[in-house]
């Protein structure tokens, strides 16, 4: 018994040898930051061929000359210029000085940057306030509606808030970017006489199940509008926009007259 509990010991201790000796178990190092290179890169960068301000890199951010666009954390890894907005994305670096800075954008085509010299270059970045894209201001509507000989008071109300709504594209260089535009949450009150049927405040979290996420987490919940009023309650038209951009979801809001809410594709 003696003996072979010494045996397992010793195969134990043998094995916890050989595991620190090959390495395995270790959590892989991760690669350190370039920066000196990211010192070097400091500066206001020019499009080379289009002689246009692309971005000004200072410390550890990329500033676009747009107030609109998101400044944005990034790192030198491993000649890759990584930055980190709402989502990371990674550049290969090419050619790196002083003076010129090459790198392959998302369609793998290289950038060519050079270093401004231009003390005017730098009124380009004089930030602003965040350019508020929605219609950033209150609007009330208030109705009187009938239906089956009763008579409905229906208020909505458009709030704007300070809720960020992000949305990435790509630049002309090729470089994803974020521009920054403000959400809104709009209110419901349905009344009759005095008594009061509904009441809410609608997000568009509220809309989550008629429209794909990837999509919702850019829109903007811009307008609910009362349409008609049917046998099963209030039907309201409800667009959840995406900034800057032609394409909009118009979601079907129905409130019954009981107050229940149902929501669906408009039109099904």
């Amino acid at each position: 018994m003696r003996r072979s509990a010494l045996h397992i010991v010793v195969a134990v201790l043998l094995g916890l040898a050989l595991y620190g000796c090959n390495g395995s178990g270790r959590q892989p190092k991760a690669p350190e930051e370039d920066t000196a290179t990211k010192a070097m890169l400091e500066g206001i960068w020019v499009d080379a061929e289009e002689d246009v301000v692309v971005f000004k890199i200072k410390g550890d951010t990329i500033f676009y000359p747009d107030s609109a666009i998101q400044p944005v954390a990034f790192k030198i890894l491993q000649d890759t210029m990584v930055l980190f907005g709402n989502t990371m994305s990674k550049y290969p670096i090419v050619r790196k000085d002083r003076h010129l800075f090459e790198f392959k954008n998302q369609a793998n085509d290289i950038v060519k940057l050079i270093k401004s010299d231009d003390p005017y270059d730098s009124l380009d970045f004089v930030r602003h306030h965040p350019i508020v894209l929605n219609q950033g201001k209150t609007i009330k509507r208030d109705s009187v509606v009938s239906f089956s000989d009763n008579r409905y008071h229906c208020y909505v109300q458009v709030n704007p808030t300070t809720y960020k709504v992000y949305r990435s594209f790509y630049n002309a260089e090729g470089m994803e970017i974020e521009n920054i535009y403000y959400d809104n949450i709009i209110h419901i009150s349905i009344f009759s006489g005095a008594n009061r049927i509904f009441s809410k405040n609608f997000r568009k979290a509220d809309f989550a199940a008629t429209v794909p996420k990837n999509v919702l987490k850019q829109c903007v919940l811009s307008d609910i509008k009362l349409v008609s009023l049917e046998d099963d309650g209030f039907h309201y038209q409800t667009q959840l926009a995406i900034p800057d951009s032609p394409s909009s979801f118009i979601v079907e809001l129905i409130v019954s007259y009981k107050g229940k809410i149902n929501i669906k594709p408009f039109g099904k």
